[in-house]
């Protein structure tokens, strides 16, 4: 938790930018698995983190915008409760350490904002995403939950992306931190990859460091032998010599402020002639994207640049054919990298994607592309300094995508699809690190993770 002060100037930045009503923040609550008193970790909706700070449950923040007000809903525990978890800070002393004056009861919640509704003032709410928060909504405001995400305000939508897209020195601080237990998963996992190693070991060993240092990971780790497929989350596999693992993991700081890096190892250190040629096409877009990321540019541009190096490299080897540039824009390298470059990283893996991807990652400037690939760029607007994004381009060979593209012979004008039909057992390769926009350029969030071949081979190696 940082001091009271960043969330009082945090929640002062809000009103400024939200014109009239009243805001409502609700935190998460306990979520059980299998049985009510068994229940997942908890982790606080980040919106509520951002403003109100508080990380625990049955929360919410009310912002009264005509008022100038602050509120904070919560219930004091009883003698059970303090049995069971030892004592506990009242409502007011939790307010006060993130510089809230005036708490009250959680049912209070309720009468609050229907009176306001009944004033005729505006509710302002951040699409819900879950169950529990779709009911309380439902419950203050009267929307039914199949409508609350429709419904939500735009208008503060676009403020809060406005206010966490560009991040404080203090929230990189707690980025770096997030990046060096990522670094320390990523280093020894790679120590790990030897023949005979298991696929779930080596995830498990990655999530109990996260653990480790007190968060957790800040997505379920990806981490297979076959990379072709894009989240692949079963590690049931044992590693061979001669395939690639593909790893792409981060963890959570205290703060819950992410990480979020992937590499791609030889199974023993030491990559085939095929599997460094198409490694290198990777870590050469990835390097050439980090160059070009500044101030000024669009990541859009950044992602096609990358798309063209990809296509380019592709071409030398001879998968793909013609004129890369017109490749590219006819997307025939989609066909190997079928997503986008990147997407803003915070306090959210993908940042703020709660609040709609479109909202994030576009603007009235740069819209969405409908296009097959293009299309799943998260992150294509104008970038700013203290914007912070990833950078993860890959070519993966998917033999159903292939077959299906070969099939319609689409843009075979591009495609050797005879010479690619010895590469369907390839796999994938991704290669990804967080960035941080700078003032004239970027750098990279934390210690790089070790990426060039040699580096790799050293690190299996040891």
């Amino acid at each position: 938790m940082f001091d009271s002060r960043v969330y009082a100037e945090r929640r002062a930045s809000l009103k400024a930018r939200v014109r009239q009503g009243l805001i409502v923040l609700p935190g998460n609550t306990d979520v059980p698995f299998n049985y009510p008193a068994n229940t997942y970790h908890f982790r606080q909706d980040s919106d509520f983190l951002y403003f109100f700070g508080l990380d625990m449950p049955d929360l919410a923040g009310v912002i009264d915008l005509d008022e100038g007000k602050e509120y904070l809903f919560g219930n004091d525990v009883d003698i059970d409760d303090i049995i069971w978890m030892g004592p506990q800070e009242s409502i007011a002393d939790k307010g006060l350490t993130v510089g809230v004056k005036e708490t009250f009861p959680f049912a209070k919640l309720e009468e609050t904002v229907q009176e306001a509704a009944r004033k005729g003032r505006t509710i302002h709410y951040l699409p819900p995403y879950r169950a529990e928060n779709k009911l309380l909504l439902y419950k203050l405001v009267g929307i039914h939950p199949d409508q609350l995400k429709a419904k939500a305000s735009v208008e503060l939508i676009k403020a809060v992306v406005d206010l966490r897209s560009v991040k404080s020195e203090i929230e990189i601080a707690e980025l770096e931190k997030a990046a060096a237990i990522g670094y320390e998963m990523h280093t020894t996992a790679m120590r790990m990859a030897v023949e005979g190693a298991s696929e779930r070991t080596i995830a498990g060993i990655m999530e109990g460091i996260a653990l480790q240092h007190g968060g957790a990971v800040s997505f379920p780790i990806i981490l297979s032998q076959n990379g072709e497929t894009l989240h692949n989350h079963d590690h049931s596999q044992i590693l061979q010599k001669g395939r690639m693992l593909l790893i792409d993991a981060g963890a959570e700081a205290l703060s819950h402020y992410c990480s979020d890096f992937t590499r791609t190892v030889p199974v023993g250190g030491t990559f085939t002639t095929c599997q460094k040629e198409i490694y290198e096409v990777v870590m050469h877009a990835n390097n050439s994207a980090f160059k070009r990321i500044q101030p000024g540019v669009t990541y859009r541009e950044i992602h096609l640049h990358a798309c063209t190096k990809i296509a380019k490299g592709l071409t030398e080897i001879g998968l793909m054919k013609g004129d890369c540039h017109e490749a590219v824009a006819a997307g025939a390298h989609t066909l190997f990298f079928p997503h986008g470059l990147g997407h803003m990283m915070g306090l959210d893996v993908h940042d703020m994607e709660g609040l709609g991807e479109n909202y994030v990652g576009y603007d009235d400037k740069i819209q969405r592309a409908t296009e097959f690939g293009t299309a799943s760029l998260r992150m294509g607007r104008e970038l700013k300094p203290g914007f912070v994004i990833t950078n993860e381009p890959g070519i993966y060979f998917i033999p159903a995508l292939i077959d299906m593209w070969r099939r319609e012979k689409k843009l075979e004008q591009f495609i050797n699809y005879d010479m690619l039909e010895t590469y369907k057992g390839f796999g994938g390769i991704r290669l990804e690190d967080d960035i941080l926009v700078t003032p004239d350029g970027c750098t990279f969030i934390g210690k790089r993770v070790p990426i060039t071949p040699e580096q790799l081979a050293e690190v299996v190696g040891r």
